[in-house]
């Protein structure tokens, strides 16, 4: 049964629609800023909170984990430097 697995598909197979979300984030991260459309940008706002949520973690287990996704050591570092400091004391809605 496929009770409570709605997501946001934007129209895509599972591969396209990983790889779409996972471009934004490395453009959301890089430009702090980015211009989309609404479905992805509603798609793409939990994947990076989560991303932000291991920067704020700040461990080797957290670091690996965020590099699995963004792929590119200075974006990991960049995250875990400037943006999950950004948000310390925040416990929530990162990407408002």
């Amino acid at each position: 049964m496929r009770h409570s697995k709605a997501r946001l598909q934007l129209n895509r197979f599972t591969s396209w629609r990983k790889a779409t979300l996972i471009s934004l984030a490395r453009a959301l991260i890089v430009h702090q800023k980015i211009k989309t459309t609404s479905a992805k940008a509603k798609a793409v706002k939990p994947f990076v909170e989560k991303l932000i949520s291991l920067g704020k973690k700040n461990s080797l287990s957290a670091k690996r984990q965020a590099f699995k996704i963004l792929g590119d050591h200075r974006l990991v570092s960049l995250l875990f430097k400037d943006i999950a400091v950004r948000f310390g004391n925040r416990a929530g809605g990162y990407t408002r």
